[in-house]
């Protein structure tokens, strides 16, 4: 036999080896097990086919596998399980939290940002943080938040702000984050940014605000590379993006690292008092916390969690309200019956947790825009998730509440529906919103991470958009549809743009 039929013979055998392998693997695809996975590449090519619309592929894929779980293993990256099943969901979180921490892949993401803050660590560091955040959310916290600086930025700057546009098409997306920014840096910092000023045409704009923008959009990038390394190297390098983000950085940690020196120095001196403790960092101080560090990172990580996420969530209302105007009129009689000027029994926040309807349809909206699309752990040893899923040692697992707020099997055949009523029971109920479980509908997390902020964000959601109704009539709102971009957390793409008019209460 010749050297060139000894090859030929070779390659063919090669071949009817690597058959049935190709062939399990394809079979895999076609049963619903995941996207198409081949020998060393894995998914590559689908991911990268993909990799503009993964929130629409992941949520085909999951609604097609029996499971509502999917395996994405490609060359390059961590393998990753993602599911959509209630069941695993509660296992990530609560059944078997300890296995499945954040992990270093992900704090590597966003160290440079959140440092050792709260979204951002593991363990003993996140208890003890966890331990101290609670304070921030309690009932009386709640309460004087409500009537202090959430009722200021509403009623001295959010309202007049629009008062003064009314005629104008604006952006209705940006006054919101403008809003969210002030009164979480308020409330972290004691630190005024002052974006929503009645008094500047055109609003003020924030070096700080846009370092915030800059770097989280990079940061989000990493999380989405195709392949991780290539980030890597640019940090290693310090060219392209990483550089920028460097830069960005300095925009943040400066300003609020000299925050720090002055409470410091003033909450040491006689007059410290004058403070008052309001804010996150003055608190941390007279707590006794020293670290700079570490107070720094803890205030940029709140800052980071309340500055897009309940703007994100209002902005989506309110496009849903302008395609659904029999919702936006039952929202309209309970603010009325909520805010009659003739009613003195209650302060804000009591009146607040009176609006079962307006809370429903926040939550409906979050289950369609979830304003954090998707979260992932690390696991820290091999494991079984409750639906059979392997989990490997190092493995990416993420639950994927933008695709579970989209799976019939969860909600029905009407999941694609805007219908606030699925969230409400019948009256004279003792709980006024139905109990849907957490790991069902995962928005703000669950287990022992979930979010301390729910009832603040609550809160300033209901006001807000309480507020704006009750003086304002948006149109022009639903031209169009709108794109879903989940960065860090999500937003409109290309904002919301309204036109503003007074609204014309009819007299009786």
């Amino acid at each position: 036999m010749g050297q060139s039929d000894l090859i030929t013979q070779l390659g063919f055998s090669l071949i009817a080896l690597l058959l049935p392998v190709l062939w399990i693997y394809r079979f895999r695809r076609l049963s619903g097990q995941g996207p198409a996975t081949y020998p060393i590449i894995g998914c590559f090519i689908s991911f990268y086919r993909n990799r503009r619309r993964l929130l629409t592929w992941y949520t085909e894929l999951l609604s097609r596998s029996q499971t509502q779980t999917i395996v994405v293993d490609r060359l390059g990256a961590t393998r990753t399980v993602v599911t959509a099943n209630p069941e695993n969901v509660e296992y990530i979180l609560k059944t078997n939290f300890n296995n499945f921490p954040k992990g270093k892949p992900f704090t590597d993401i966003l160290g440079d940002f959140l440092g050792r803050g709260i979204f951002n660590v593991d363990g003993a560091q996140w208890h003890a943080q966890r331990k101290m955040a609670s304070h921030e959310f309690t009932v009386a916290a709640l309460r004087g938040y409500a009537n202090g600086i959430l009722k200021e930025e509403v009623e001295e700057r959010l309202l007049p702000v629009m008062e003064k546009m009314v005629g104008r098409v604006v952006d209705l997306q940006e006054l919101l984050r403008r809003l969210a920014f002030d009164l979480v840096c308020r409330e972290t910092l004691g630190f005024d940014p002052c974006l929503l000023d009645p008094d500047s045409d055109p609003l003020p704009v924030s070096d700080f605000g846009r370092a915030f923008d800059a770097v989280s959009m990079i940061c989000a990038m990493r999380g989405a590379a195709a392949v991780p390394a290539v980030w890597k190297v640019k940090r290693a390098l310090g060219v392209g993006s990483e550089r920028e983000l460097k830069r960005m950085l300095r925009k943040i940690h400066d300003p609020v690292n000299e925050l720090i020196r002055v409470k410091k120095k003033l909450l040491s001196d006689e007059t410290g008092d004058s403070l008052g403790g309001k804010d996150l960092v003055s608190r941390l101080i007279s707590a006794g916390h020293n670290d700079d560090e570490a107070i720094r990172d803890a205030a940029i990580s709140f800052v980071m969690a309340g500055r897009d996420t309940t703007s994100a969530a209002m902005t989506w209302l309110f496009w849903l309200l302008s395609r659904n105007p029999d919702v936006e009129s039952r929202i309209l009689a309970e603010v009325s019956a909520t805010f009659d000027s003739n009613s003195t029994h209650g302060d804000l926040f009591d009146k607040l947790k009176e609006m079962r309807v307006l809370k429903a349809c926040l939550c409906e909206t979050m289950r369609l825009y979830p304003p954090v699309a998707w979260d992932s752990k690390h696991a820290l040893a091999d494991d079984t998730l409750p639906d059979g899923t392997a989990v490997g040692r190092g493995d990416r697992v993420t639950y994927f509440p933008y695709g579970m707020g989209r799976m019939e099997a969860l909600w029905g055949e009407d999941w694609a529906e805007f219908k606030p009523d699925r969230w409400l029971v019948g009256p004279g109920a003792k709980d006024p919103l139905n109990r849907v479980s957490p790991y069902k509908y995962p928005v703000f997390q669950a287990g022992p991470r979930v979010c301390l902020g729910k009832e603040m964000a609550f809160v300033q959601m209901k006001y807000v958009v309480g507020s704006i109704l009750r003086r304002f009539e948006l149109s022009g709102v639903g031209e169009g549809e709108k794109v879903f971009v989940p960065m860090l957390t999500a937003h409109m793409a290309g904002g919301l743009n309204v036109l503003i008019q007074r609204r014309q209460v009819e007299k009786e």
